[in-house]
């Protein structure tokens, strides 16, 4: 018989708990999961020096199970371009590159450590460290007074996971399952779709608010800023009722498809099994203190040379920050999101691009603007008509997508061609940041983008 902690009571009835639910897995661990390898210890065991051979096997599990594993090479080159003046655009480069396999070892490592703590424990891991780069994206952005970096980048982390990620995923899941009916449960995106309604109230208000007191600047700005703080304290509060309901009350709406140790055709593994760690309690706190600040150094330089990389490849910090970070930074989910479609196991794929875009909305935003409000920042959540616009749309296009439980490859084509135009939208537009997000101790990158303003 089950266990105690193996079953919940669901309309009634007692349904047995799959091992992601036990061991507080969701569909974003899954999603990086399809991404791991097996290592090979046979070397490493040979070696007969206890210690030596446990440092080298973490370090091998670490470093070459996952199959993004070439990546980890562009982080010592960056750090060399950085220390050599090799130029801004290489740095730019190589640490976007370098944060790639990063993102999916703090998911690994989370998950990790909550093998040993349990699904409680495990799952507040994951829920804040699901999009841990964005968070320190943002907040070295913050420290550098680059408002408009901030906002910019949590934007485009939302329309990518919102259309991209969810839209790829259902275009190739759709072409690969043609003969198959594709259906997903609605109560979770429906959830999740109500979220992210209510981060648009709170982002929509604020540039209402503006535009209703364009006759006092000065006493509309202040308003807006209270607005936001204030706004954001709910969002937070919301995002954390959103926790208690996925991880207590209704936990058996959030939790993914059971996925086994499969084999294709090649031989290859994709999915690792996690049943058993791989990495013990205290090298995997270890190596997550270390990746998060590998993930920070390299967050400081690419907030430091993005409007160098902007003004060399003459295209705006804008498009840069919404349309090439977050799809460096959700890489890897959206490699996950569609492998899963493919497999036709949308409420996975669901729930790694509508859970992500929901902790972004509601947990990254709004904590960012507390922060700036800590540091004695001013960033309110009113994100401009085009910005708010896009946000807007993006949400009600993929609430109505996915508002009858089914799907195919048509309405992943329509989300992606929505993507495209926003995409067209932000690569014309070429607003200026404003002077009092460059950075007070920038004045060649002021005078670099007054140049760049200049030349357009």
């Amino acid at each position: 018989m089950a266990s105690p902690e193996s079953w919940l009571l669901e309309n009634g009835n007692i349904k047995v708990l799959s091992k992601e639910m036990r061991n507080g897995r969701t569909a974003h661990n899954l999603s990086s999961s399809s991404l791991r390898k097996r290592s090979d210890l046979s070397l490493v065991s040979r070696v007969r020096v206890g210690l030596l051979r446990m440092f080298l096997g973490n370090l091998q599990e670490v470093l070459l199970g996952t199959k993004l594993s070439v990546f980890f090479l562009a982080i010592p080159f960056a750090i060399i371009a950085n220390y050599c003046h090799f130029g801004s655009t290489w740095v730019f480069s190589l640490s976007c590159l370098g944060l790639i396999p990063l993102a999916e070892r703090v998911s690994f490592l989370t998950e990790q450590i909550a093998i040993f703590t349990g699904p409680t424990v495990g799952g507040l891991l994951n829920a804040t460290c699901g999009n841990v780069t964005e968070l320190i994206i943002a907040i070295f952005a913050l420290v550098h007074n680059k408002v408009d970096v901030v906002k910019y980048s949590l934007l485009g982390s939302i329309l990518s996971n919102l259309l991209l990620v969810l839209g790829s995923s259902l275009l190739c899941g759709g072409i690969a399952n043609l003969s198959k009916e594709q259906k997903f449960e609605r109560k979770q995106a429906n959830i999740n779709s109500l979220l992210l309604l209510l981060g648009l109230v709170c982002h929509v208000l604020p540039l209402l608010f503006k535009f209703a007191g364009k006759s006092e600047p000065e006493i509309t700005a202040a308003a807006t800023l209270a607005l936001s703080r204030a706004s954001s304290i709910i969002m937070l509060v919301a995002y954390l009722a959103y926790l208690v309901c996925q991880l207590f009350t209704h936990k058996q709406l959030f939790q993914p498809q059971e996925e086994e140790d499969t084999e294709n055709e090649d031989g290859d593994h994709n999915v690792v099994s996690e049943e058993s760690p791989v990495v013990g309690l205290c090298s995997a706190l270890i190596w997550i203190v270390l990746m998060t600040g590998v993930v920070a150094v390299l967050s400081e330089y690419v907030v430091a040379t993005i409007e160098a990389a902007s003004g060399s490849w003459s295209l705006s910090v804008g498009f840069i920050s919404i349309i090439l970070l977050p799809i460096v930074g959700n890489a890897v989910e959206h490699a996950g999101a569609i492998i899963f479609a493919y497999r036709n196991k949308l409420d996975i794929t669901l729930g790694v691009a509508l859970g992500s875009a929901t902790q972004i909305a509601m947990f990254v935003v709004p904590l960012s603007v507390i922060i700036s409000w800590i540091i004695g920042v001013k960033m309110d959540l009113d994100f401009s008509p085009l910005e708010t616009t896009a946000l807007a749309l993006s949400i009600i296009i993929t609430a109505f997508a996915l508002q009858d439980g089914s799907s195919h490859y048509l309405k992943g084509l329509v989300l992606l061609f929505c993507y495209l135009v926003f995409g067209a939208s932000f690569f014309v537009s070429r607003a200026p940041l404003h002077p009092a997000n460059l950075g007070s101790d920038s004045s060649r990158d002021q005078e670099m983008v007054r140049l760049f303003n200049m030349k357009i």
